[in-house]
C-alpha cells in the first residue's frame, strides 16, 4: 500500500537536510544543545476573580412580568 504521506515527506525532504547541515555547521562551531521542558499543549485556564463587582449587581436583568401581573396590567389599562 501507497502512503499518503510519502509525498509530503518526499516535499520536506530538502527543508530537513538543510536543517540538518545548518545542525552540523552549529555543533562543529562549538554550539551545544539544551533541553528544556516541553510546552503544555493546552495550558491551564485563568483563575476566575473572586471580586465581585457592586455595579453588576445592579446591572441585573429584572424579572419577568408573572401571569397574575400581566392580567392585572391589562385591567388596569382597560379601565383606561
Amino acid at each position: 500500500m501507497i502512503s499518503n504521506l510519502k509525498y509530503d515527506i518526499e516535499f520536506r525532504r530538502e527543508k530537513a537536510l538543510e536543517l540538518s547541515s545548518q545542525v552540523e555547521q552549529l555543533m562543529a562551531a562549538g554550539g551545544r544543545f539544551s533541553r528544556s521542558e516541553p510546552a503544555q499543549i493546552n495550558p491551564p485556564p485563568a483563575e476566575r476573580s473572586t471580586k465581585i463587582d457592586p455595579g453588576t449587581v445592579l446591572k441585573r436583568k429584572p424579572k419577568a412580568l408573572t401571569a397574575a401581573d400581566r392580567k392585572a396590567l391589562r385591567l388596569m389599562a382597560d379601565s383606561l
